[in-house]
């Protein structure tokens, strides 16, 4: 289930990923089952991350960003340039 941030979250986690390095990157082949995987894995183990999105008009790369937002339950904290930043919260094992 996810959540929305609100405006104060959000700019949080900006702050903490200022200093984050890319995790992910998409080239030309765009959003591949494999770059949505290793997209997964990274939010699995971190929580916030930053990808980059190489060889894509920002009409692309925004509905990119809104395919792993709705695929992997994610949500776009930032997005400039080829940068976006992705938070999604562990999940907590019950």
């Amino acid at each position: 289930m996810k959540k929305n941030l609100s405006n104060i979250e959000k700019k949080t986690l900006r702050k903490k990923a200022h200093s984050l390095k890319p995790v992910v990157m998409i080239g030309q082949h765009g959003l591949t089952d494999a770059v949505l995987a290793e997209v997964d894995i990274a939010l699995n183990a971190h929580e916030l991350i930053k990808i980059r999105i190489r060889g894509a008009d920002k009409n692309k790369r925004t509905e990119q960003c809104a395919q792993i937002e709705h695929q992997l339950s994610a949500e776009v904290v930032h997005q400039i340039g080829g940068i976006t930043v992705l938070y999604r919260p562990a999940t907590v094992p019950s």
